[in-house]
């Protein structure tokens, strides 16, 4: 038997912000010392850290500045990546099931194939929770990847070249309606209010934002960032009347159509475009997965070492597991933090496991919470012992905290030195490229 078959395989399904920073971490530790062989599994070919996808449909940022290249990762950091969807799992045979592969012709490039494991690791994130909502699938954009953002951004560049070839012969020329006063869609509305201004400033004046652009946040709860605590939760509807967006709280969306949203509440919102930010689930095929305990948003139950409560060779985290969080008698929060933190602790375990050593359990160590409006402002709250409890922050202290955590995971993927290669690259870059993407 050949010396890579002998080896413990970890599969990683997942290459979001956890799965690609668990796969580079014992890539360099286990892979590159032949003590196991690592396969990362993602249906893209490329990763984009899930945070900025609102910046990117809104345009503030490119896609192609901010995209890695997954065979590239794994060239640098001794592990390999396979482009596929898990669609199934067989936990007698330990080996998982994967959907052929099309191109944009339906053409197939790779056929329906198997993959087996001694380890399975599910970090596949989450997805929009539309619950149902006539209209929403046909007629809303959810900020899931790379590619919506993408597709959002043309589709709104193309309504402002639009609604500036109609100029004047109608006023609100361009509504744009967010479902959703999550972090997303808040962030979503200033980077937009951010890049109509912008726009008209390239040329495209016959547009007054001021007068003819229409931003809506569409809220169930009763007030925006329903999660978050109140006091920041205030904070941001300031920043955001400031900015003339609307807010309508209390009033769930119960159908979305071509000309608009409609509300509980009688009202009809209209709209060219809408997005949905409002709510997550797990993706559907975990709650089919081989009678594995999942939650009814179809996320996997996890202890607190992250394995499965009924396969110990199975792990999860991330936004797709429902991980105990015993200070708050609740689960942890689907936050960037707790899946760095979880992939940490998880490179640790997996050497453990292979080890026959006993695993460490995972223990969330909340930081705060930042919100980001862009150009405007950027509001948080910082917890901690150093803190005595929480403490409200705003402006360049808060911008500053809030893009530390992009580094982090840059730091995670790349190491010191090209992370500050990069960040200078992109300084310079601003220089000579617009301040927005216009195409």
């Amino acid at each position: 038997m050949s010396e890579q078959r002998q080896l413990h395989r970890i599969v990683i399904i997942g290459g979001g912000a956890g799965g690609l920073e668990l796969a580079t971490n014992i890539g360099d530790k286990l892979g590159k010392r032949k003590q196991a062989e690592i396969t990362l599994v993602d249906k893209s070919p490329t990763h984009v850290w899930k945070p900025l996808l609102h910046q990117i449909a809104a345009g503030t940022s490119g896609l192609l500045e901010h995209e890695l290249e997954y065979l590239a990762q794994a060239h640098w950091h001794h592990f390999r990546f396979l482009l596929g969807e898990m669609t199934g799992l067989d936990r007698a045979d330990k080996q998982i099931q994967l959907a052929p592969i099309l191109d944009d012709r339906g053409i197939e490039i790779s056929a329906a194939r198997s993959l087996q494991y001694d380890t399975l690791v599910l970090c596949v994130g989450s997805l929009a929770n539309d619950f149902g909502t006539p209209g929403a699938k046909e007629h809303a954009i959810a900020l899931e990847s790379q590619y919506d953002a993408a597709k959002f951004h043309r589709r709104l560049i193309n309504a402002f070249i639009r609604a500036h070839s109609r100029a004047p012969m109608i006023s609100h020329k361009l509504n744009i309606a967010i479902i959703g006063a999550g972090a997303t869609g808040v962030e979503l509305a200033a980077e937009l209010h951010y890049t109509t201004r912008q726009l008209a400033a390239y040329g495209l004046d016959k547009v007054i934002p001021d007068r003819d652009v229409r931003l809506t946040i569409i809220e169930a709860a009763a007030r925006v960032l329903p999660a978050l605590p109140e006091r920041l939760s205030e904070a941001i509807l300031h920043q955001l009347k400031k900015l003339n967006v609307q807010v309508l709280t209390g009033d769930p969306v119960v159908q979305v159509s071509i000309d608009g949203v409609d509300t509980k509440g009688g009202k009809h919102v209209p709209a060219d475009l809408v997005v949905w930010a409002a709510g997550i689930k797990a993706p559907d095929f975990l709650a089919s997965c081989d009678d594995i305990e999942t939650t009814r948003n179809n996320q996997l139950v996890v202890k607190a070492s992250l394995q499965t409560t009924r396969d110990d060779s199975i792990f999860a985290f991330g936004d797709c597991a429902a991980c105990p969080w015993p200070e708050k008698g609740g689960n942890v929060p689907p936050r960037a933090q707790a899946a760095h933190q979880q992939a940490a602790l998880l490179a640790e375990n997996l050497k453990r496991r292979i080890n026959g050593e006993p695993l460490k359990d995972y223990r969330y160590r909340d930081f705060g919470s930042l919100v980001s409006l862009g150009e405007y402002s950027t509001v948080g709250n910082l917890m901690g012992r150093l803190m005595g409890g929480s403490i409200l922050i705003e402006g360049l202290f808060a911008r500053f905290m809030y893009v530390s955590l992009y580094k982090l995971h840059l730091l995670a993927l790349h190491g010191f030195g090209k992370t500050a290669l990069d960040t200078v690259g992109r300084l310079i870059a601003r220089r000579t490229q617009p301040q927005i993407k216009l195409h």
